[in-house]
């Protein structure tokens, strides 16, 4: 048999066709598939989604029907911001299966606007112009910033993830507790117990399921335990019954967009907070995923974020960013499709132009989202200490880095009022642990293992093998192994 020209293995030559594998996170997936890991996706994340605009709407004095809309055009410009990151449209987008939303960090300053704000009418308007503003300037700024992804080695990467978990987890034990934590029942038995059956229905179907199945196990595990909260008076389908099928968020709605310097500069602090959570959730994911994030896809992928930002207000939405909650879902899934999160996009426009599709899904109790969300948040924690598993921890420093870096972090998790004597605009920063821990693993491996490097860097704190001297073998061995 003659031989083949072996026009494959020339030096110049490309693989051939038969050898070009598309990477997991290119994949498109059956359609069932990819319509229920879509929606388990916008499970993990409604709550999220919906809460910043409940709670500054009810602050400026909306009413129900106003709530509702403004509600929905989060849900919408959601959407359309996770189209950026996940599809892409020239620079712009990290191209992962990366679901974006209303940032959380922004609730706080922007309830002190509305509290400075003489006529409540406008409270809406100037924050709308100060994020049009925000998101302009993150976006002209996001390839400096992504330029930082070299001070993200391993040991801050793996601290930064196992933060981001850690930090997210509180949010699942609150949902867990009820949905009012003024309520006479909040963190009663019948919650608690709702929130340990859908824990448990989680962790049945990953053990004893397979394929399919065990992949959407949190979308099984949310309608068991929303069926199983019907009887005991946990789910309100009112606003099914309420909600309109059809309402698209018309522009400017709440009045043309204000534009107040004292606004600007403190959603400008947001936009920083959220730019470095972002590169944290970016270097995360691909990690997880296999396809580490390098300066070129998360200055894209902040370009999304700055310019689903910029966009939103256009119809009535909030500063977006990436949400770490569906990062726990990849960790878990496996499915690292973008398309399927691209799916999930979909399902959020759709919810912002029906809101009676949006209120199927907040049908879902809360302490039922936070049974599943003990397993989405703890799988981000456990790919984070996955991380550190590859960062050299038997280096004195990078035990100092990761440890320093995870009590700052913390800080604000066990001690919220810890801050409360800095100012507002300090407490932005200092008040997210994902941030600050971010800030200090930087900081932290700069000085530990770049400044001075030659004089330290060869210490380690493995034990010695038995019978070797502390001043002989021992250090030659370790110098050597380093």
């Amino acid at each position: 048999m003659a031989a083949k020209p072996q026009v494959r293995n020339a030096p110049d030559a490309g693989p051939a066709p038969e050898d070009r594998e598309k990477h997991p996170v290119d994949e498109t997936l059956p359609p069932l598939k990819m319509l229920t890991s879509g929606l388990q996706h916008v499970a993990a994340m409604y709550a999220g989604v919906v809460a910043p605009p409940l709670i500054v709407g009810a602050a400026v004095g909306l009413s129900g029907t106003e709530l509702t809309f403004l509600t929905g055009a989060s849900l919408f410009t959601a959407g359309l911001a996770t189209f950026l990151q996940t599809l892409g449209v020239w620079k712009i987008g990290a191209k992962l299966p990366f679901v974006n939303g209303v940032t959380f960090a922004g609730v706080a300053p922007m309830l002190a606007i509305v509290d400075t704000t003489e006529n409540k009418a406008d409270a809406l308007p100037v924050i709308f112009g100060a994020i049009i503003v925000a998101g302009l300037l993150g976006f002209a700024a996001a390839p400096f910033f992504s330029r930082l992804v070299r001070f993200f080695p391993p040991v801050v990467t793996g601290t930064v993830i196992t933060l981001i978990g850690v930090s997210l987890l509180p949010v699942a034990f609150g949902w867990a507790q009820g949905p009012n934590p003024k309520a006479a029942d909040y963190g009663s038995t019948t919650y608690l117990s709702l929130a340990g059956i859908t824990l448990l229905v989680v962790l049945l179907l990953r053990r004893f399921t397979r394929g399919f199945l065990k992949q959407v196990a949190v979308l099984v595990g949310l309608v068991i335990g929303t069926l199983i909260a019907i009887p005991f008076g946990g789910t309100d389908f009112s606003p099914v019954k309420e909600a309109d099928i059809v309402g698209f968020p018309s522009p400017f709605h709440f009045g043309a967009p204000q534009f107040a310097l004292a606004a600007i500069i403190s959603m400008c602090v947001v936009m920083l907070v959220s730019m470095t959570e972002s590169t944290a959730d970016m270097l995360a994911l691909g990690e997880i995923v296999e396809r580490p994030a390098d300066e070129k896809t998360i200055a894209a992928g902040l370009r999304a974020d700055t310019l689903g930002s910029a966009l939103s207000p256009l119809f009535n939405g909030f500063m977006c960013s990436a949400f770490a909650q569906n990062i726990g879902l990849v960790a878990m899934t496996r499915i690292r499709s973008r398309f399927v999160v691209a799916c999930g996009g979909g399902f959020l426009v759709l919810m912002g132009l029906s809101p009676v599709a949006a209120s199927l899904i907040s049908v879902v109790p809360r302490p039922v989202l936070g049974g599943a969300g003990v397993v989405l948040f703890g799988s981000v924690a456990a790919s984070g200490i996955q991380t550190l598993v590859k960062a050299g921890l038997e280096k004195d420093n990078n035990v100092l880095i990761v440890a320093v870096s995870l009590a700052v972090g913390i800080i604000p998790i066990t001690k919220p009022e810890f801050y409360h004597a800095f100012p507002e605009t300090a407490q932005i920063i200092l008040d997210s642990g994902i941030s600050t821990g971010c800030v200090a693993a930087v900081l932290l491996n700069v000085v530990f293992n770049h400044l001075g490097r030659g004089r330290d860097a060869d210490e380690v704190t493995a034990p010695m093998e038995p019978g070797e001297e502390i001043s002989g073998s021992a250090t030659a061995k370790a110098a050597h192994a380093h």
